[in-house]
């Protein structure tokens, strides 16, 4: 605000202005020049005339203060107008200051949104903590885990993995940080590992240590998975080697003379052999399968063909069970990128199944055409796609079962399977095949109704990479 007052706090400046002519006066009363009424008013003439011409540059500087004052409280206000060209400098200088700090303060304040949104962003569920353990801070995805009110609560009281907890208090002691890896209990158990790190110093907020979760569910699944794998492999390949070595045995023993039991034996070593070649076949297969899962086959390949083909291969086997095969193939249906020896073992194992598993007397319906609607995992890929189903009228699966049908060596009737020959990699190699094809593989079944199996075939050519 403008002023005309004058400013006490200028008397002391005005005083030291005024001292040398005061002490010329003196002087001048002292040697008899001039008298002291003279003096006197001479003297005054220059203090109010100091004053005077200090006045302007008190007001101006008590006008900057207030601006000043006015803008830490955060008040947008007009620069005031000023008498003084000094004072006019420090106005223009107290702007560009302004004008730096507002700069520096819209760059500041876009880092912290920056990171902000970094750490709200981040797929890792992590957590900020300070000293008495309470959450300072969750982003995201801890919070889409565990809730959205976090902040101020006990870390306790939603992970109560112990030895987390013993972690997490000894880096808040001050020692280093480590890594820990828990379950979290739910509809579905989660693998965690927990990450620890602590501060250099406290934060503003009181953060002394930050909490990064992992979630390994996948790799531990992937570890138990292939675990399971040489377990199984080693159990399918014992079970029918036990038997020839048995039988071996029996032959060069016991049984040396006897020509009925050499028969007899000789069929069903030739049996557990022929299952033994089956399962390296499937097995070797496989593994050159997901060798080159990766790689988008090239060539383009008619699909119509391809079933009838393996449809007509099938007759036989269909007609020993008293069944049929029901073809209903569109007409003019596009080719599919594809490789015709790979799509045919496709169909030739989803079809051999139905064959296997259906009824005797009952049909196998297969179907091919451009699908109407396909599931969105695909849709993203692709524009259109040719469906091919498979259709039995056994008794059908459990839907719990379902998820894992593609599994290896997962079996839900094991005795049954075995007994029809099965190694329990067929579904598997063809959820192999299919991703190789950029498709998809999609079961329903029905309890006492039958199976549908489901093979999406891309027509245009797609690039994204497997998913596994």
């Amino acid at each position: 605000m403008a002023t005309s007052k004058f400013n006490p706090r200028l008397m002391p400046l005005v005083a030291a202005l005024s001292t040398p002519p005061l002490c010329v006066f003196i002087v001048l009363v002292a040697s008899g020049a001039i008298d002291f009424g003279s003096a006197a008013l001479g003297a005054l003439a220059i203090v109010l005339l100091t004053g005077l011409l200090l006045r302007p540059y008190g007001n101006d500087l008590a006008n900057i203060a207030g601006y000043v004052r006015d803008l830490e409280r955060g008040a947008e206000v007009k620069p005031p107008i000023l008498d003084t060209g000094l004072a006019a400098d420090v106005l223009t200088a107290l702007g560009q200051l302004r004008r730096g700090w507002r700069a520096r303060a819209d760059e500041l304040g876009a880092l912290v949104r920056f990171h902000d949104a970094l750490f709200e962003s981040l797929p890792s569920p992590l957590f900020l903590l300070n000293r008495q353990r309470r959450i300072v801070r969750a982003n995201f995805a801890a919070r889409k885990i565990f809730g959205r009110e976090l902040q101020g609560r006990d870390l306790a009281a939603m992970l109560r993995h112990p030895a987390l907890l013993d972690a997490i208090d000894e880096v808040l002691k001050g020692q280093p940080g480590g890594d820990v890896e828990f379950a979290l209990p739910g509809p579905i158990d989660r693998e965690f590992r927990a990450m620890l790190e602590p501060f250099p110093e406290a934060g503003i907020d009181g953060t002394v240590a930050i909490l990064s979760l992992h979630d390994v569910t996948a790799l531990k699944r992937m570890e138990q998975m292939r675990a399971d794998f040489v377990a199984n492999a080693s159990h399918e390949l014992r079970t029918p080697l036990s038997a020839l070595l048995g039988f071996i045995e029996t032959l060069r023993g016991p049984a040396r003379d006897d020509p009925e039991a050499h028969e007899r034996f000789l069929a069903i070593m030739f049996d557990q052999a022929s299952r033994m070649s089956r399962l390296v076949a499937d097995l070797l297969n496989l593994s050159r399968i997901e060798l080159n899962e990766h790689t988008l086959p090239d060539g383009q390949t008619d699909v119509a063909t391809i079933v009838q083909r393996v449809a007509d291969g099938l007759e036989l086997q269909a007609r020993q069970r008293d069944m049929r095969i029901e073809l209903t193939l569109s007409e003019s249906l596009p080719p599919v990128i594809g490789r015709a020896d790979e799509l045919e073992q496709i169909f030739q194992n989803l079809m051999d199944n139905a064959l296997k598993y259906g009824r005797e007397g009952s049909a196998v319906s297969v179907s091919a055409a451009l699908s109407e609607t396909m599931p969105a995992s695909l849709a993203v890929r692709t524009r259109r796609a040719i469906a091919v189903a498979v259709r039995d009228r056994g008794e059908g699966i459990a839907r719990e079962h379902l998820p894992r049908l593609t599994e290896r060596f997962f079996r839900v009737d094991t005795a049954r399977s075995r007994r029809l020959g099965g190694t329990g990699l067929g579904l598997a190699i063809v959820k192999h095949l299919v991703n190789r094809h950029r498709g998809l593989l999609t079961i329903d079944s029905e309890l006492g109704k039958g199976s549908v199996f489901t093979v999406y075939l891309p027509v245009e050519d797609v690039s994204e990479p497997v998913a596994k």
